[in-house]
C-alpha cells in the first residue's frame, strides 16, 4: 500500500463494492457503515472504531429481502439513524415480475432496532412510508431541526416527465410523514439529465447557519454527480421558494485522478472530531458493459473537504486511489 501523506487522507477506496455508502458516528464514539451490497439481496452493518477499520470490520446481516411479493427485490441504499433511543434504517426495495427479474418501481421502507446494539438487537419492519401519490421512491433520509423531524427522498411525480425529483416533508414518527410533502428541485439543468433525468440521494449537513442537502443527478455512470441546495436555518424550510439552488455541479468525474461518477454521498467527521468528510462511491474506470446498475464496482470512498469564504462547502475533486495495483 502506498504511505498516505497526510494521516486525514483514508485509503482510497475504503471498501469496495459497496455503493450508496452511509457512514455515521454514533454517541459511543464507534463509527458505523452501510451500503448497497452487489447482490441487492440484504442489508449488513458495521462497526469500528475507526473510519478505517471499517474496512476490515465484520458485516452483520440484520434483514434479508422476501423471496417473493413486495420487499423481494433490488434492496438499495440502506442508511442507518438513531432517533429518539432507537435505531432506525431507511431504506428502498422492489417486487419480483412475473419473470422472475426485479421490477424498478421502488418505494421506501423502515426498519426499527430498540437494542442498544444495532448489529445483534432484533430488527422489526415498520412497513412502508406511504408519500401522497403511489410511485417510484428511494432514498429516504432525515434530519432534525428546530425539534422536529423531517424526511427528504426522490420519487417520480406522474405529473412531471423525469425519473425522480426531491421532496421534503415534516414526520409524525420515524416511519410515518405528515401530508403534505413539498418538492425542492426536479432535474432540470444539463448536467441533471444525462442518459436519465434524476435527483437522488439526498444528504443533509448542517454549518453557519445553513441546511444543506446535497444530492446526485443523471444516470449512474461516468455522468453521474453531485449538485446541492440550501437554505438559511431561520427560514421555512417547508416553503420551496427559501431553497437556493446551485446551477453547476458541486462533484464530479474526474478524468485525471481516474474517478468516474461520484455520487450517492453521506457525511461524516474525522476521528478527533475536527474534519468534515464526505463518503461516497466512485468507480475507477469510464467504461462499463452492459446496465451501470448491475456493475458492481462502485467502491465507497472518503475524503475531508473543506468551507468557502461565503460558508458553502467546498469538495474539490474525488482523489485518486491510494492502493497499488488499482
Amino acid at each position: 500500500m502506498k504511505k498516505l501523506r497526510e494521516t486525514n487522507l483514508y485509503a482510497n477506496p475504503l471498501i469496495e463494492q459497496r455503493a450508496d455508502p452511509w457512514i455515521y458516528k454514533h454517541k459511543d464514539g464507534a463509527y458505523y457503515f452501510t451500503g448497497s451490497v452487489p447482490e441487492y439481496d440484504r442489508i449488513e452493518l458495521r462497526r469500528a472504531d475507526t473510519i478505517s477499520s471499517l474496512s476490515t470490520a465484520e458485516p452483520a446481516v440484520i434483514w434479508r429481502k422476501r423471496t417473493e411479493g413486495e420487499l423481494s427485490s433490488h434492496i438499495w441504499a440502506p442508511e442507518l439513524h438513531y432517533i429518539d433511543g432507537a435505531w432506525y434504517v431507511y431504506f428502498a426495495a422492489a417486487r419480483t415480475g412475473a419473470n422472475g427479474e426485479g421490477l424498478f418501481d421502488h418505494r421506501m421502507y423502515v426498519l426499527e432496532c430498540k437494542s442498544d446494539d444495532p448489529l445483534r438487537g432484533e430488527w422489526t419492519e415498520k412497513g412502508e412510508i406511504r408519500t401522497d401519490w403511489e410511485s417510484f421512491s428511494l432514498d429516504a433520509t432525515t434530519f432534525e431541526h428546530q425539534g422536529r423531524q423531517y424526511l427528504v427522498w426522490a420519487q417520480r411525480d406522474p405529473n412531471i416527465p423525469g425519473n425522480s425529483n426531491l421532496y421534503i416533508a415534516q414526520m409524525e414518527n420515524p416511519w410515518t410523514i405528515k401530508s403534505p410533502q413539498v418538492m425542492l428541485t426536479k432535474p432540470e439543468l444539463p448536467w441533471e439529465t444525462i442518459g436519465f433525468l434524476v435527483n437522488e440521494g439526498p444528504a443533509v449537513i448542517k454549518r453557519n447557519g445553513t441546511i444543506f442537502i446535497t444530492y446526485s443527478a443523471s444516470a449512474t455512470d461516468h455522468n453521474y454527480c453531485m449538485g446541492i441546495i440550501s437554505i438559511s436555518d431561520t427560514e421555512d424550510i417547508m416553503n420551496p421558494d427559501n431553497w437556493s439552488k446551485s446551477q453547476t455541479p458541486v462533484f464530479t468525474t474526474s478524468e485525471h485522478n481516474g474517478q468516474y461518477g461520484p455520487g450517492h454521498n453521506s457525511f461524516t467527521v474525522s476521528e478527533d472530531g475536527s474534519e468534515d468528510l464526505i463518503v461516497y462511491h466512485a468507480r475507477s474506470y469510464k467504461e462499463i458493459v452492459g446496465d451501470p446498475l448491475y456493475d458492481p464496482n462502485r467502491h465507497t470512498r472518503v475524503q475531508r473537504f473543506t468551507w468557502n469564504a461565503d460558508g458553502t462547502p467546498n469538495f474539490g475533486v474525488p482523489r485518486a486511489d491510494t492502493v497499488e495495483g488499482r
